[in-house]
């Protein structure tokens, strides 16, 4: 896409297991434009955290990758690891979901973050320790200099978070993922974790990939939605679009299965049966088990992109009744 940061294109990830090939992402495609929030949304296991995996090089030896992820004209995909160092915590950063098992319990937090900006920036010692204090002051994090001398255990589930995005914010990044940023924080905190990311977004014109299966956390942050199921992409639209006027079925059942406080007689539903193993359905909409919708093609066939009005995609049958022709 024109003026894209980066562009994703047909991703595919698969593993082997005895022998045989396992799609966990299949055929997903999207891109995000500078200052641009996209929020990545679907249940636990529905391959979130593998796509954002690939775009920083960090999949296991084991895994298979196919497609394209375009960023500065290179695939990333193609880049061997020291290309990739270049660019991953420089170019591109991430918040990973758990800040406890992600930072180094034996280091302390100024000694994590001085590293990127020795190893990026080539900063003296000095430089560097002066700007980690000022990361840390800029993520809202009282009496750095102390905090520079403590170790994570040392800090609360809020903070370790907090140095978490300020490590990933060290080198300036063009585009910031955040893999579940929120999880396991209370709500007080996750609304002032989510106001720093939105902040810093527009105080440096970032992208950013927010990905999470909370709708309410979607509803206050993102620019774009793109909802996955089973490792597919199956709608992809402008946040008040897809949440005012949603496609398809498994969209619906997740916005469903969101409280509202506005409505004292709402009920809430939920989506009946559980995600599908990877590669346990090999044809057909993956989704089809569990759709009150489904038709006989829907076993057989899996739809191609319907688009509607503002680049509303759905990966549905019941759009072509709707659109009219498939765009694949």
């Amino acid at each position: 896409m024109q003026n894209s940061l980066i562009d994703v294109q047909n991703l595919r990830v698969s593993f082997l297991d005895a022998g045989t090939e396992i799609p966990v992402v299949q055929e997903v495609s999207f891109s995000v434009k500078p200052g641009e929030v996209l929020c990545i949304v679907g249940e636990s296991g529905c391959g979130k955290s593998l796509t954002s995996l690939s775009m920083m090089g960090l999949l296991p030896s084991s895994a298979r990758t196919s497609g394209e992820i375009k960023f500065n004209g290179a695939n990333l995909l193609k880049l061997d690891q020291e290309e990739l160092r270049k660019i991953r915590g420089n170019q591109i950063s991430m918040i990973f979901q758990e800040p406890m098992t992600s930072l180094n319990p034996v280091f302390t937090v100024g000694f994590q973050l001085m590293e990127p900006l020795l190893i990026h920036r080539r900063c003296s010692k000095k430089e560097a320790y002066q700007e980690a204090i000022q990361l840390l002051a800029q993520v809202g994090i009282s009496d750095p200099q102390k905090r520079m001398e403590q170790y994570p255990h040392e800090l609360s589930g809020g903070m370790r978070q907090r140095v978490m995005i300020a490590m990933a914010l060290a080198c300036q990044p063009k585009l910031l993922i955040a893999d579940e940023p929120t999880t396991a924080l209370d709500v007080t905190i996750q609304a002032q974790i989510l106001d720093l990311i939105l902040k810093l977004r527009d105080d440096t014109g970032m992208g950013v990939i927010l990905i999470t299966h909370d709708m309410g956390v979607v509803a206050e942050t993102a620019d774009r939605v793109l909802v996955m199921y089973a490792g597919k992409a199956v709608e992809e639209g402008d946040v008040e679009t897809l949440f005012n006027h949603p496609k398809h079925p498994y969209t619906r059942g997740l916005l469903r299965s969101v409280p509202n406080v506005d409505e004292e007689e709402y009920q809430l539903e939920s989506i009946p049966g559980s995600l599908p193993k990877p590669g346990s359905i090999r044809q057909g909409c993956p989704f089809h088990p569990r759709c009150s919708e489904a038709m006989d093609r829907c076993v057989t066939e899996f739809p191609g992109e319907f688009v509607y009005e503002k680049g509303h995609m759905v990966r549905c049958w019941l759009g072509e009744k709707e659109v009219g022709c498939s765009h694949e």
